[in-house]
């Protein structure tokens, strides 16, 4: 099954550091994120863009998991030369993975 069957996706940023957040549609679901998303998985899934450490931050309250991924945009917006300098596509790319 691909996330985006059972969550949704938000991306942020700060200079070269990417902020996505992964929600689950259904509270039950978030378990299964919890088990599945690991902050390891998110970089091997990204292993190509992000160089920098992937860190995973849990959100219970919210059903959510947040991912912080640094050195993962081409130096920064001032900096990249790539298409999506604020790395916005980058949550729709994570909810394509399998689970």
């Amino acid at each position: 099954m691909k996330l985006l069957e059972i969550a949704h996706s938000r991306t942020g940023d700060k200079g070269n550091i990417s902020n996505i957040s992964l929600i689950a549609y259904d509270e039950k679901d978030y378990e299964l994120l919890k088990e599945k998303v690991t902050a390891e998985k998110v970089k091997e899934y990204f292993k190509d863009i992000v160089h920098g450490e992937v860190v995973r931050y849990e959100l219970p309250n919210l059903g959510a998991l947040n991912f912080v991924m640094d050195k993962a945009l081409g130096g920064g917006v001032t900096r990249s030369l790539a298409l999506d300098k604020h790395g916005k596509s980058l949550s729709a790319a994570l909810l394509e993975m399998e689970i």
